[in-house]
């Protein structure tokens, strides 16, 4: 089936491309068909003929664009169009050659997109796309009076664009509402085009910037004149511009090439109306997720605008300046301004002011009791706890921090649990109340009975018998412990560790010249010991003199 024709006028011949890999050709002046040009192409779809130097192209169906000199039959270059598109699915459905120098040729697509290449080169200059997906129907370079470089016209079955081939910069775009487009006809140095649509009426338009009217129809330039008077810019309120990425994101791309979509630049307009209702059904939790991401924004800002201080506290009597910082935030807290938070924690910092007490800090008759150690307080001194009975609850014990309670009755209480996973349903209620009274009658001979206690480890006994707590060793850094363990280190070799652990110390060196491992020299023989050899005996007689 034939699907498109090209006329050769140096040779009178007509190529004619059809759903085979061949190129046929007849030649009108003989009048007879001639042998056809084989192509590696499964189907060719389209072909054309370059005015300046002849060559003929062909493009097929798997996406390729052959070039043919009809004086051999060998093709003399071809070019894969689809891999330079970025689609290996589309196919070639548009040619045509720059009549100017006919260097450059122009190659529409089956997804809408038009490629310019350089015959020397295999890469596009420049590619250009429609963004409906519809297939380049015609390609048109126009030469113009306005402008000395031509202009790209290319159509496909929704819109005419015409644009810069250098640039890619749009110049107009036609949406013709009568139909979709069939073919496109751009009259020779001039402005007016000619479509050919799905319906009995072929329009026509006229674009000033494009060239002048022509010689048969001038009165197109005074009509133009009138509407420039009146001009006005068309501003699309209520649409919103979104890209390729978005339609493909909210699950929009069977609405491309049909009115709710209008292509533009490297996007599409999308009514606003259905641009949200396709959001909130894309993702339901979109409004959630930003209603909670401006909480975060609030609170981090809230954070941002806050001034710590950081206080350091003295080396002598560091609780009680502590204690002094923290009942001085109290009060400066106070002064805020009141809302319903602040006005509950007015009512705690009132409890917890002193009256004077932040002002010890400041005050320099107080100043060496923060830096002179015969001011040190000491807090579990019984002076002290009888001056401040509270004081003596938070008081380590030695006993509870050394020592763990012994509870003579757990095995019991373990193996009757153990045997009631094995009694009947009946039986298993008369066990429970026996379980409970024995753990009654257990708490009331410890109320009234002495407790027993099992040291920890032997390191928790010695620091017992000495009266040392590990609280505030515990309480330091890794950093500040391993400081204090290496500067109670001394030059012994034998160290005692905490916990009644031990630690030695050693260089380890090569051993000198002469000595082995087992000592300073090679090993003692028999000989050292002067015993006498034994002698051996012969029993019976022997030969000899």
């Amino acid at each position: 089936m034939g699907r498109d024709i090209a006329y050769d006028r140096w040779s009178c011949d007509l190529l004619c491309a059809a759903s085979s890999p061949d190129l046929y050709r007849i030649n009108l002046e003989q009048g007879h068909f001639l042998a056809p040009l084989n192509t590696r192409s499964p189907a060719i779809n389209v072909i054309c003929r370059s005015q300046v130097h002849g060559l003929v192209a062909c493009g097929g169906e798997d996406g390729a664009l052959e070039c043919f000199d009809l004086r051999q039959k060998a093709a003399v270059g071809r070019i894969n169009v689809v891999a330079s598109a970025g689609d290996t699915k589309q196919e070639v459905t548009a040619i045509q050659f720059d009549e100017t120098e006919g260097f450059h040729v122009a190659v529409g697509t089956s997804s809408g997109q038009v490629l310019i290449y350089d015959l020397r080169s295999s890469s596009p200059l420049r590619v250009k796309d429609h963004m409906y997906g519809s297939p380049i129907l015609d390609i048109k370079w126009h030469e113009t009076l306005n402008s000395t470089r031509p202009k790209m016209i290319t159509a496909d079955n929704r819109v005419v664009r015409v644009w810069d081939p250098e640039t890619g910069d749009g110049m107009t775009s036609i949406e013709p509402a009568a139909g979709n487009i069939n073919d496109v006809c751009a009259i020779r140095n001039s402005g007016l085009i000619l479509m050919a649509l799905e319906s009995t009426q072929i329009p026509s338009y006229f674009i000033p910037s494009l060239g002048p009217a022509p010689k048969w129809c001038s009165y197109l330039e005074n009509l133009t004149e009138e509407l420039e008077e009146g001009a006005q810019t068309t501003i699309y309120d209520d649409f919103k511009f979104v890209t390729k990425e978005d339609i493909e994101r909210l699950n929009l791309t069977n609405l491309i090439g049909t009115n709710l979509l209008r292509a533009y630049m490297h996007g599409y307009f999308i009514d606003y109306r259905l641009y949200f209702k396709a959001k909130s059904m894309a993702d339901p939790f979109a409004y959630e997720a930003y209603r909670q991401k401006r909480i975060q924004e609030k609170i981090e800002a809230e954070r941002a605008a806050r001034i710590t201080i950081k206080r350091k506290l003295p080396k002598v009597n560091k609780d009680l300046a502590a204690r002094l910082l923290a009942n001085q935030d109290d009060e400066d807290g106070q002064n805020e301004p009141e809302d319903e938070e602040v006005s509950v924690k007015k009512i705690v910092s009132k409890k917890k002011k002193r009256n004077g007490g932040s002002q010890l800090l400041k005050d320099e008759r107080f100043a060496a009791m923060f830096r002179d150690k015969e001011f040190e307080v000491d807090e579990f001194s019984p002076e002290y706890l009888s001056l401040h009975p509270s004081s003596a609850n938070k008081k380590p014990s030695l006993v509870e921090e050394h020592f763990e309670p012994v509870d003579d009755d757990s095995q019991e209480d373990e193996e009757i649990i153990g045997t009631s996973d094995s009694l009947s349903k009946e039986a298993l209620p008369l066990k429970n109340k026996a379980l409970k009274q024995k753990q009654k009658a257990k708490r009331e001979r410890s109320a009234k009975g002495p407790r027993l206690y099992e040291v920890k480890d032997e390191g928790h006994a010695q620091a017992f018998r000495n009266q040392v707590s590990f609280a505030e060793e515990h309480a330091l850094p890794l950093e500040e412990r391993i400081a204090a363990i290496e500067k109670r280190t001394n030059s012994n070799d034998l160290l005692k560790g905490r916990r009644g652990s031990r630690e030695i110390s050693f260089i380890s060196r090569s051993l000198p010249e002469g000595r082995t491992k087992s000592g300073f020299g090679p090993k003692r023989g028999i000989q050292s010991l002067r015993l006498q050899p034994e002698r051996k005996t012969f029993k019976g007689g022997s030969r000899g003199r």
